[in-house]
């Protein structure tokens, strides 16, 4: 038994059919946006967005193409040779300034007496391992100490961290760097651990804020720290903002000119 199509010959055919039910849009209409599903994450490092304005580069140097690399990968080899060695030595920054054969590397640390050692020998020692990592050249070693470690980001986040790989609660060492911070006189701090927290199966994100911390405003100094703990259950990432009190700045007054004295008064006189 044949089938049997009632119309035209054009209309039977499925290109014909398809092309009937299709939906037809005017030809000046605009295309249709959609929303994508997943939209990146929006976070900027507070360091990296305040540099031109309230805080300056760790490496500081020009290069051309053809050394800019060998560069780079020496400035990385140094300051990861130098936090393991000084682990104990509290170092928050590292800066590296190149001349045109010197390296200048400025320790930033709270215990300057624990990364000069004993008569200024552990000094010597990383000056010819930093010297051999650099390619050769004469490399200077300065250290600069950090009165306030309390008000440092990077030194609180290793804090927290050292504790957590002692097992002590978390919450616990949170809360109290919160309190000594805020204790030093800092504006505003904000503490965030991720991980699994207290040992548990399922990891998870806690964190604690005290005061103000204004990440969108370039003009306030925010520091910024991030470091790991290493757990029996598994890495613990911390990170640390402190919001800094800063005086204002005070406007210069322009220089006073001296008066010239008041003209005395005319008297008429009478004849």
């Amino acid at each position: 038994m044949q089938a049997r199509f009632v119309g035209s010959s054009a209309s039977c055919q499925p290109h014909a059919l398809a092309e009937s039910l299709r939906i037809r849009r005017p030809a000046n209409a605009k295309p249709k946006q959609t929303t994508p599903r997943f939209r990146m994450g929006q976070k900027v490092n507070p360091i990296i967005f305040r540099l031109p304005i309230s805080r300056d580069w760790s490496s500081r140097w020009y290069a051309s193409r053809k050394d800019f690399a060998d560069y780079l990968h020496s400035d990385g080899k140094i300051r990861d040779f130098l936090k393991k060695k000084l682990k104990q030595g509290a170092v928050s920054r590292i800066v590296i300034e190149r001349a045109w054969n010197s390296v200048r590397v400025t320790i930033h640390t709270a215990r300057p007496g624990v990364v000069i050692g004993r008569k200024g020998s552990e000094i010597e020692k990383m000056t010819e391992e930093l010297s051999r990592l650099a390619g050769g050249k004469q490399v200077k070693i300065d250290i600069a100490e950090i009165k306030s470690p309390d008000l440092d980001a990077q030194l609180v986040a290793e804090n927290v961290a050292s504790q957590l790989e002692r097992r002590i609660s978390f919450r616990r060492a949170m809360k109290r760097a919160v309190q000594l911070t805020m204790d030093q006189g800092a504006l505003g701090i904000k503490i965030r651990c991720s991980g699994r927290l207290g040992g548990s199966e399922i990891a998870r994100t806690e964190w604690y804020r005290e005061g103000k911390i204004p990440l969108h405003t370039m003009r306030q100094p925010i520091d910024y720290g991030f470091t790991e703990a290493n757990t029996i259950a598994g890495k613990i990432g911390i990170k640390c903002w402190i919001c800094k009190d800063t005086p204002a700045p005070v406007e210069e007054e322009a220089p006073r000119t001296p008066k010239a004295p008041p003209a005395p008064a005319e008297v008429a006189m009478e004849a």
